[in-house]
C-alpha cells in the first residue's frame, strides 16, 4: 500500500504514525473503530492489526476511486467482513452508526475536524481515543500556529491552519478528556476519555 501511495502521490499517516495506531487498537482492545476519512484504507489496514478478533472498522471516503482500491486491497489480505466502506460525506456517514467507538481517527478537511469531534464525542466511552493527523505537518502552517498558541499573533486567513488551531482549542477545552500531542508522522493529537460523567452512549460490560 505505501508503493502504491508513493507512485500515485497520495498521502498517508505512514508507518510510524499506523503503528501507533495498531498500538491503540491493542491497548483500547478496540472492538469498533471509525474514520472521518480514509482515502484508500492504508490507516485502516493498520488499525484492524491491532483490533480484537472480530472487530469492525468504518471507513469513510468522499473520493469513490480511492474508497474502491481500499476494498480491493482489503479483499486481497481477507478483511472484507471486518470493514464497511461507506462513501461520502463523513459526517453525514457517522449519524448512521451507533456507538461505542474505541478508537476513531480523524482525517478529513481540517476546518471540519472540530465538527468531527463533537459529533462523535458522546460514544466514546472511558479509555476511547480521538486520533487527529496533520497536528504540525500538511496543508496548515505550523510556524504560524505556534505564534498562535505562544504570542497570542493572529492566525492567518487559512482554512486549515485556522481549522486545526480550532481542534486543538476544542479538545482542550472538552469536559472528560485529555489531549496529548505526538511529533509522529505529521503530528498526532491523542484525545483519550477519562472521565465518563458525561458519557450518553451504552457501556460494553
Amino acid at each position: 500500500m505505501a508503493a502504491v501511495a508513493d507512485e500515485e502521490g497520495f498521502p498517508i499517516i505512514g508507518p510510524d504514525a499506523g503503528g501507533l495506531l495498531r498500538t491503540l487498537a491493542a491497548t483500547t482492545r478496540a472492538e469498533r473503530i471509525f474514520e472521518f476519512g480514509s482515502g484508500f484504507g492504508y490507516s485502516a489496514y493498520w488499525s484492524l492489526q491491532g483490533m480484537v478478533d472480530g472487530g469492525e472498522i468504518v471507513l469513510t471516503e468522499f473520493d469513490e476511486d480511492e474508497l474502491s482500491m481500499a476494498e480491493d486491497f482489503f479483499e486481497r489480505a481477507g478483511l472484507t467482513e471486518r470493514a464497511h466502506f461507506e462513501y461520502g460525506d463523513a459526517m453525514e456517514t457517522v449519524e448512521e452508526y451507533d456507538g461505542p467507538f474505541d478508537v476513531v481517527l480523524v482525517d478529513h478537511q481540517k476546518e471540519r475536524y472540530s465538527d468531527a469531534f463533537e459529533a462523535i464525542r458522546a460514544d466514546l466511552p472511558v479509555g476511547a481515543v480521538v486520533v487527529a493527523d496533520n497536528m504540525m505537518r500538511g496543508p496548515m502552517e505550523l510556524y504560524d500556529l505556534l505564534a498562535y498558541f505562544e504570542s497570542g499573533d493572529p492566525l492567518p486567513d487559512d482554512s486549515a491552519t485556522r481549522g486545526v488551531a480550532d481542534y486543538i482549542e476544542t479538545v482542550r477545552a472538552a469536559e472528560g478528556f485529555q489531549t496529548t500531542l505526538v511529533p509522529v508522522g505529521s503530528g498526532l493529537a491523542l484525545t483519550t476519555r477519562v472521565d465518563g460523567n458525561t458519557l450518553t452512549s451504552a457501556h460494553r460490560s
